[in-house]
């Protein structure tokens, strides 16, 4: 899994390089057949969003979250991320069937 991390207004320091490539081994570790992760950081006014493109199998999925803390933000991503990663593994085994 390969990882892109942006950062626009904000400084992309190795905390935050870190946590987010921790936080996607457990995406990782759920769906082993991503292939790269898009991740952008950026700060609008005081507001910290956090957006994410997932691709795999020709396919792909985004979200994104606002918060005031871009660790939170970070975490409501990843959470958005595995809501509609197991929706996507829901509908594969259900069309096998």
């Amino acid at each position: 899994m390969q990882l892109q991390l942006v950062g626009k207004n904000i400084e992309i320091t190795p905390a935050l390089k870190t946590f987010t490539s921790d936080k996607l081994k457990s995406l990782e570790k759920r769906f082993n057949q991503i292939t790269t992760v898009n991740f952008v950081l950026l700060v609008e006014h005081k507001t910290q969003i956090a957006e994410a493109t997932l691709h795999f199998d020709g396919t792909e999925i985004h979200a994104s979250a606002k918060d005031d803390d871009m660790y939170k933000a970070i975490d409501q991503v990843i959470a958005k991320l595995m809501g509609q990663i197991t929706k996507h593994k829901e509908k594969i085994i259900d069309s096998h069937r």
